[in-house]
C-alpha cells in the first residue's frame, strides 16, 4: 500500500497543527501581596490554599467591571478578609501550574499588587477554609513553594 504525497501531507500538516495549537498560553492571574507595619517590621500576609493547604497569597481571575488592581484586592478580601488600599500597577508577576481535578495542569501568570492593610475582617467568604498567617518576609520565602513568588516577597 502507497500512500500518496497529499495524503503524506495532509498528516505532516494535522501533526504540526496539533501540536501548534496545543500549546497553551499562560492564563492570567491576580494576586494580592499583603504587607502591614514599616520597613524592616514588614510583614506578609500568607494563607493556605483550598486544595493542598500549601502557603500562598490571595489569588484569582481578574473580574469584569474591575481593574487588575481592584480585583486583586477583592480577592484578598474574599481569602483573608483584607481591608485596605491596593496599589494601581502591578509589583511584579510570577508563573506557575494551577493544578485542576479534571484536567492537566493549566500554565498561569499572577500580576501581584502590593495591598496596605489596614485591617482584617473575621467575617468573609473563604473564612474557616483558609489559615491566615502574618510573617516577617525571610519566613514567607521559605514558606511558598513557587520560585517566582519567593523572589518576588524576597524583594521586598
Amino acid at each position: 500500500m502507497t500512500i500518496s504525497p497529499m495524503t503524506r501531507a495532509a498528516n505532516v500538516l494535522r501533526r504540526w497543527l496539533v501540536r501548534f495549537f496545543s500549546r497553551r498560553l499562560p492564563s492570567l492571574q491576580v494576586g494580592a501581596l499583603c504587607l502591614r507595619g514599616r520597613p524592616g517590621r514588614r510583614e506578609v500576609l500568607l494563607v493556605s490554599s483550598l486544595g493542598t493547604g500549601r502557603w500562598i497569597i490571595p489569588k484569582g481571575w481578574p473580574m469584569r467591571g474591575r481593574t487588575l488592581a481592584e480585583a486583586a484586592l477583592r480577592e484578598a478580601w474574599e481569602e483573608a478578609g483584607v481591608q485596605g488600599e491596593v496599589g494601581a500597577l502591578p509589583f511584579g508577576s510570577f508563573g506557575y501550574a494551577k493544578q485542576r481535578e479534571s484536567a492537566a495542569p493549566t500554565p498561569c501568570e499572577v500580576q501581584v499588587f502590593i495591598v496596605k492593610v489596614s485591617g482584617l475582617d473575621a467575617d468573609y467568604p473563604e473564612a474557616g477554609q483558609r489559615v491566615r498567617r502574618w510573617v516577617r518576609p525571610i519566613e514567607a520565602v521559605a514558606m511558598v513553594d513557587e520560585p517566582g513568588l519567593r523572589a518576588l516577597i524576597g524583594g521586598l
